[in-house]
C-alpha cells in the first residue's frame, strides 16, 4: 500500500462524490489532509468520519481571499504544504447561441481561473521547500469537446494547457504539475442524468460502465506519491477507453 504518511494535502471540491473519495483514499495511505468546500455539512460529515482530517469551508470562486485561504490552510497543516489537488469545478450548461455571458464567466472564474490561482500560491509555499505537486481534475470533454458546454469544455482544456506551463515553469524547482482528465463517473451529478441518454454513453465505453470516484481517486494517490516523481505537464486518462489522449 502507498504511504504518504508525510505529506501535507489540500483537497478542494471535497464535500463532492469524487472529493470525498479523493479525501478518503488520500486518508487511508496516511496523508495529513485538508479537505475544502462550500457545503459545511458534508464537510462535518467527512470530518466524523475521518478523525484526523481537517476541514475548513471556502468559496474558491472568492478570488481575492485565496492566498489567505492557502496561507491559513497551510498552517492548519502544520505550517507546510506539499500537494494540491484542484478538483472543485461547476457547469453550466445550455447551447452556444443562448449561452449569457453570466453563464460564461462564472464557470471560467470558478474552474479556470481560481484553479490557476490556487496553484500560483500554493507554489509559493511550496517554493520554500523545493518540493510539491499539484493535481487538477479536468474531464474527457476538455479534449473530445460536448454540445451544450462551451464554457466547461473551454475551462477544462485551459487546465490541461495551463498545468503543462507550470511544469515547464517550475519543474526544477521540484514542483510536478499533472491532470487527471475523469470520463464519465458515478456520481450524483450523472444520476441526474437521462437514463436513455446515460445509457448512450455507456455503450460508446469500451469497458462498459461508468467509471467509479475511486477510480479517480487511485489515480490521485499514485501522482502525490513519490512513485510519479519522474511524471510531470503530464495528463492521466481515466475513462474506461472512451477517450485516448
Amino acid at each position: 500500500m502507498t504511504n504518504l504518511k508525510e505529506l501535507n494535502i489540500i483537497v478542494t471540491g471535497a464535500s463532492g462524490g469524487i472529493g470525498y473519495s479523493i479525501v478518503e483514499h488520500l486518508h487511508s495511505a496516511g496523508a495529513n489532509v485538508l479537505a475544502t468546500g462550500t457545503r459545511i455539512e458534508k464537510l462535518d460529515q467527512l470530518k466524523s468520519k475521518f478523525q484526523k482530517l481537517k476541514t475548513l469551508p471556502f468559496d474558491i470562486s472568492k478570488h481575492d481571499k485565496i492566498e489567505n485561504f492557502i496561507n491559513e490552510a497551510s498552517e492548519m497543516l502544520g505550517g507546510e504544504l506539499n500537494c494540491l489537488v484542484n478538483n472543485a469545478g461547476i457547469t453550466k450548461d445550455n447551447l452556444a447561441i443562448r449561452m449569457n455571458i453570466d453563464e460564461w464567466n462564472k464557470v471560467i472564474d470558478l474552474n479556470l481561473t481560481s484553479t490557476f490561482l490556487m496553484s500560483k500560491f500554493a507554489i509559493k509555499k511550496m517554493l520554500k521547500n523545493k518540493f510539491g505537486k499539484i493535481i487538477n481534475i479536468t474531464s474527457v470533454v476538455g479534449h473530445t469537446g460536448n454540445i451544450g458546454q462551451t464554457n466547461y469544455t473551454a475551462s477544462k482544456a485551459g487546465i490541461v494547457a495551463m498545468s503543462k506551463s507550470l511544469a515547464i515553469e517550475y519543474s526544477k524547482k521540484n514542483i510536478n504539475v499533472n491532470c487527471i482528465s475523469p470520463g464519465f463517473i458515478n456520481t450524483a451529478m450523472t444520476d441526474k442524468i437521462n437514463e436513455k441518454f446515460k445509457e448512450s454513453i455507456i455503450q460508446k465505453i469500451p469497458s462498459g460502465r461508468l467509471g467509479k470516484p475511486e477510480d479517480i481517486a487511485n489515480a490521485v494517490v499514485f501522482l502525490v506519491s513519490s512513485k510519479s516523481d519522474y511524471i510531470n505537464g503530464e495528463t492521466i486518462h481515466v475513462n474506461g477507453g472512451l477517450y485516448f489522449g
